[in-house]
Formats: C-alpha cells, sequence, structure tokens
C-alpha cells in the first residue's frame, strides 16, 4: 500500500477536473486549473497514492470513486485487522477453557489444605496478587514494619484496584509510618481512595486477611519475605479476626493527629512510658515500637523533663504517682 498524501485544494481541483475530462493531458489540466504542469504532476501524484486516479487503457488518467479508492486502499488493513481478531479470539478461547480447571484446583486446595506453605518472594507476590484480586468483600491487614519503598510500589495498583471494586480495606500500621514521607503519602493515597487507615505503636505480625476466608501470615515477622502460610482453617481464621480487631479498636485513626493535647502523654509517649517504666532500654523499646533508638532517646528525654526526673526509675514512679500509668 502506498504511503497515503494530503488531499489539498490543488489535489481535490486535479481530482474534478480528472473526472470531467478524463482523456486530457497534464497541460490541458494545467490550463483548466490555472496552476503549474509540475503542480498537476504533483497532486496526480497523490490522487495516484490514494488510489483516486488509474491509467486510463486508451490514455489519459481515468478518476475512481472515493469509495472504490477506499475499499482498495483499505482492504489489505482490514483484512489484516481481521486476521488479528479472529487470532485475538482464539487465543481468548484457549486461556478462557483453563477457568473451570483453575476454578476446580482453587477449590481442591481450599478444602484439602487449610494450611499452605509458600516459600520465595515470586510465588509470595503472585498467591497474594491472585487473592488480592479475586477478594469480594473485605482485606484486613497489619503492618508490623514501615513498609519499603518496592513494596509501596508493589501494593499501591492492588490496592486502588480493590478499592475501586468497592472491596473494605482496613490497614493498621505502626506509628513510626507518619514520621516517614513515603509512608505518608502511600497510607494518604490509601485514606483518599476510602480506605480506613490506622496506627498503633506496636504490632505482633505482618497479617493479612482476605474475605475473612483466608489469612496470610509470614513464616518469620522478622524475614517476611523468606515464606508465608496461608491459613484457611475456619478456629485459626477466627482467632486471627479477633487478633485484628483487637489491634484496630485501638489503633489511631491516620487522620487524627498522633499528639494529642495535655500534659498527660499519649500515642507513641505513653507506649515508651510504659516500656521505660517496666525497664526497657531504649535499644528494645525502639526495636518493639519500629523507630530508631535515637528517637526513642528524644522522648524519654522530654517525658523526665516533664516530670521533672533525673533518673528513669523516678520517672516511672512519678509516672505512676500522677495516673499515668494505669
Amino acid at each position: 500500500m502506498h504511503e497515503s498524501g494530503e488531499i489539498d485544494a490543488a489535489a481535490t481541483r486535479v481530482y474534478r477536473l480528472r473526472v470531467i475530462h478524463p482523456t486530457d493531458s497534464v497541460e490541458q489540466i494545467a490550463a483548466r486549473s490555472g496552476l503549474t504542469a509540475d503542480e498537476v504532476t504533483t497532486a496526480e501524484s497523490r490522487l495516484f497514492a490514494l488510489g483516486l486516479l488509474r491509467p486510463s487503457p486508451g490514455g489519459g488518467r481515468v478518476a475512481i470513486s472515493p469509495e472504490s479508492a477506499a475499499d482498495a486502499l483499505l482492504a489489505p488493513l482490514e483484512q489484516d485487522i481481521l486476521q488479528r481478531r479472529i487470532a485475538m479470539a482464539t487465543t481468548r478461547a484457549r486461556l478462557h477453557s483453563l477457568s473451570g480447571d483453575y476454578l476446580e484446583a482453587r477449590s481442591m486446595r481450599s478444602a484439602k489444605t487449610v494450611i499452605e506453605v509458600v516459600e520465595g518472594i515470586d510465588n509470595i507476590r503472585a498467591v497474594i496478587d491472585d487473592l488480592a484480586r479475586t477478594c469480594v468483600k473485605s482485606i484486613d491487614a497489619l503492618t508490623s514494619s514501615r513498609p519499603t519503598e518496592e513494596a509501596i510500589r508493589a501494593s499501591t495498583p492492588l490496592d486502588l484496584e480493590q478499592l475501586e471494586r468497592g472491596v473494605r480495606t482496613r490497614r493498621v500500621f505502626q506509628h513510626a509510618a507518619r514520621k516517614h514521607w513515603t509512608s505518608v503519602q502511600f497510607l494518604e493515597t490509601l485514606a483518599t481512595a476510602g480506605a480506613e487507615v490506622r496506627t498503633a505503636s506496636a504490632l505482633p505480625s505482618h497479617l493479612l486477611i482476605y474475605d475473612r476466608s483466608c489469612a496470610v501470615l509470614p513464616l518469620d515477622p522478622q524475614h517476611t519475605a523468606a515464606g508465608v502460610a496461608l491459613v484457611r482453617d475456619p478456629a485459626v481464621l477466627n482467632f486471627l479476626q479477633q487478633l485484628f480487631e483487637h489491634y484496630w479498636d485501638r489503633a489511631l485513626d491516620f487522620a487524627e493527629t498522633e499528639q494529642r493535647s495535655g500534659a498527660e502523654p499519649t500515642g507513641v509517649e505513653r507506649d515508651v512510658l510504659l516500656m521505660m517504666a517496666a525497664g526497657r532500654k531504649d535499644e528494645a523499646i525502639a526495636h518493639q515500637l519500629g523507630m530508631s533508638p535515637r528517637s526513642v532517646s528524644r522522648i524519654v528525654a522530654r517525658l523526665m523533663d516533664r516530670l521533672g526526673a533525673e533518673s528513669r526509675f523516678q520517672a516511672g514512679a512519678r509516672a505512676a504517682l500522677n495516673g499515668w500509668l494505669s
């Protein structure tokens, strides 16, 4: 197929004259149109490329109707499109033919295996992707460490797709996520899209519950990429759902400020105070809350200054007298 040219005013004028005077020479067409012979030749070249002119066996050039020219010019394209559509339909039919096997295999897996172990980060992501795309009612999640940028990039499209489908999404993160700009942007994106987002001081482990029918737990909470357990046992699921509700009820809504007004510590300050009063060191508190030891040290210093204490023991005693540890 030739490269189609633009049909400008000169080409239109020459085309009209060729319809009326098919046997005229280039010079005659030029005289009739007020164009030069070179302009007529250029215009006819464009018309030939579009199939609007054809050589006449008896001499001259015959103008072809636009409909006939379009049929001849676009026929190869339409044939190619038809073949592609047939190929697409064939491929779709082949893929859809596996739907029954897929659904049967999923039901057999769910029925026969109440706890399934999945190892390897790629396999874990594939399973979570499948659970996320097939859930229809709810997703409840505890995120016990600050999400990495890679995790955020992988999670965001799925999270937004679920929310767009109307899946109720409840997510609990650690308070430390409020201090990290990338995490804050991620939480704001979820909240804006309709997710219910809260933060808590300390969470026991990562946990995902899909439609209250399948839970995902890391085999090792300290190395979540090593492997996960898929739990479908009703008794265990009920316990995990109650565990989630326990932390959900006590978590702070992301839209609220972490620090409330008043002298008595709240939020992270209260958690640090309780652990400090229990005799835990800054490093242990930091690990538990997902914060840096330096941040914990600053909070401890603020608390001791507020209590007028010269030692951690004295701070704990005065906090108890104030009723802050109850």
